[in-house]
């Protein structure tokens, strides 16, 4: 299997994280123009949080800066430690599909649950995916 296989999920990880940034900046400037809010008076994050009543699609934003962080770090130990195979590249794509759904959810209709079930799907794949990493290494 050709090992910078491993990098499109990377790829496609970071598409959905531009995705939401731009829905995050819509939405909010969207409610800055309707509620004729100024800029300096949501200069802080505490500030923000008073005045931006839809923060879901923000909330998403900096999750996709949480558990991708390890998604990333284990797709370059796939590659360099010579790993990239048929499991990690399955399990790769399923944890970008939890993610996706994830985002979804938060940033439409955000049922709590519904985000919680694909939420804690991605994080089982993803300890999958550093528990199939961790065995190789110990090859």
């Amino acid at each position: 299997m050709e090992a910078r296989l491993i990098f499109w999920p990377a790829v496609a990880m970071a598409a959905l994280t531009f995705g939401v940034g731009l829905h995050m900046f819509r939405v909010r400037i969207a409610q800055i123009k309707r509620d004729h809010i100024r800029l300096r008076s949501i200069a802080t994050s505490r500030d923000a949080a008073e005045k931006l009543t839809d923060s879901a699609p923000a909330d998403n934003f900096r999750n996709l800066f949480e558990l991708p962080v390890l998604f990333y770090l284990a797709l370059c130990i796939a590659f360099f430690t010579a790993q990239v195979n048929a499991l990690t590249l399955g399990l790769a794509w399923l944890f970008v599909g939890t993610r996706l759904v994830h985002s979804a959810i938060h940033c439409s209709y955000n049922r709590v649950v519904h985000r919680f079930y694909a939420y804690i799907a991605g994080y089982f794949v993803l300890v999958a995916l550093w528990a199939v990493l961790a065995a190789g290494l110990l090859r």
